[in-house]
Parts: structure tokens; sequence; C-alpha cells
């Protein structure tokens, strides 16, 4: 039978089913011992594991993340993305900063002929997708634009 419009249906629940149980579920962070996590990002900083940084950011899944001297799409070079080939990744996830903005297959070029795999997206979105892929045990760099300090 129908419910007249805007009428709620009655839901009963089974009290002992809402208490604690024996073996309650644990929640666990999803993370693989010694892999870089990015825990933080807004426009002008991001945080790998627990260091803030406020400057743009080369972030391979493991070892040390390093400043990346690029702010804006506009003044990316080839050596910029060059500079990635020394992490041997399988995978590139570049942040282009709040905005997904493409740039010029042309300069990552030598990502492509080494058959490394680069992703574009704004930088929040790159932030979490190099999360995700680092947990998952990928050779993941990620190359996050932050905007420059005012």
């Amino acid at each position: 039978m129908a419910l007249p419009r805007g009428a709620r249906k009655r839901v009963s629940y089974n009290r002992d089913a809402l208490l604690p149980q024996e073996n309650p579920l644990k929640f666990q962070p999803d993370t693989l011992a010694g892999v870089n996590n990015i825990t933080h990002h807004d426009s002008g900083t991001i945080r790998v594991n627990a260091d803030l940084h406020a400057t743009s950011m080369l972030v391979p899944w493991v070892g040390q993340a390093r400043p990346w001297d690029a702010h804006r799409v506009e003044e990316l070079t080839q050596a910029h993305f060059d500079a990635l080939l020394e992490f041997e990744p399988e995978v590139v996830i570049f942040g282009s900063g709040p905005k997904l903005r493409f740039v010029s297959p042309a300069l990552y070029r030598s990502l492509i002929a080494k058959r490394i795999g680069i992703e574009t997206m704004d930088s929040g979105a790159a932030c979490r997708t190099y999360t995700v892929l680092a947990n998952e045990g990928r050779k993941v760099v990620a190359a996050i634009l932050l905007d420059p300090p005012a």
C-alpha cells in the first residue's frame, strides 16, 4: 500500500543491534610504511607527512620531498619536467594549481619517451590522487604547483 504524499514510513530498530559489540569495527589509516603522504593542501601550502611547505613541491612515493622551482603554468619549461626523470616513476601526477590547466605535451616529451604516464589535474585533486596511488605501492611522483606568496 502506498503512503499518502508527505507521510513518513515508521521504522523500528533492533535495540540489541545498536549496543556495543564484542568485536567492534576498527578504522585504521590505509598507508604503507615509508611512503610519503600528502595530508594537507590549500592554495599556498602543502603538508608532506609532518612537514608543511609553502612552495611548489616534487613529492616522490619514497624519499625526500623537495621544492620545485616552478610557480605558474605559464613559466614551466621542459627542464621542469625533465627533473622528474631522476625519480624513475611509473606515473607523474601534475597539479596545475587551483584550476585545471593543461601544458603542451612538448614540455613532458622526455617522460613520454621513457613510457612514464602523466596525468594533469588541479593541485587539490592531484594531492588526493597521489596519496591513493602511493599507498597502493605505485611508483608515483606528485609535481604540485602552489600559488606563490603574495
